[in-house]
């Protein structure tokens, strides 16, 4: 299977999460369905991360993850082009492989997976990037769930 990404738009993006990104003009812009926690034990955590870029597309794609009572936000520092691959959940369990979606975020584009989301992981492209991550964690494996998908690939138009 192959997928091919396309930009990211906060209307695509919808059934998934919140597009975040900062306003054009001056001013402020909110983001109130951004952070979203089901538990009651877990503590907001905020943490950078730095990432080294992927050689580029096509790219693939062999797990996929998912926060099952947190959201997860990126907010990009310095980034150039950056992966998101997301799947909503197959009748079985799981994600919905065959139903996935790919975007390709601009530098300027931040987002933030609702709570259950199944997504890959991050993925950058054209130069290291840092991102600032929230979510909300109680140290238990509630906190993730990782798991192999079938093998496949991401490309560019």
């Amino acid at each position: 299977m192959d997928l091919i990404a396309r930009p990211l738009t906060p209307e695509a993006f919808a059934p998934y999460g919140d597009v975040v990104e900062a306003p054009a003009d001056p001013g402020r812009a909110y983001f109130e369905t951004s952070l979203g926690n089901l538990r009651a034990n877990a503590q907001p955590r905020l943490w950078m991360l730095t990432k080294l870029p992927a050689p580029g597309l096509p790219i693939e794609i062999t797990s996929f993850e998912r926060h099952e009572f947190s959201s997860q936000s990126f907010v990009p520092i310095e980034i150039g082009r950056w992966l998101i691959v997301v799947a909503p959940h197959a009748p079985k369990g799981g994600p919905d492989v065959g139903r996935a979606q790919a975007f390709i975020a601009s530098p300027r584009q931040g987002m933030s997976y609702r709570p259950n989301t199944w997504h890959s992981g991050l993925n950058v492209f054209d130069k290291p990037a840092c991102l600032t991550v929230f979510m909300w964690l109680d140290g238990t494996s509630a906190d993730e769930e990782i798991v192999p998908v079938p093998p496949f690939y991401v490309r560019e138009r």
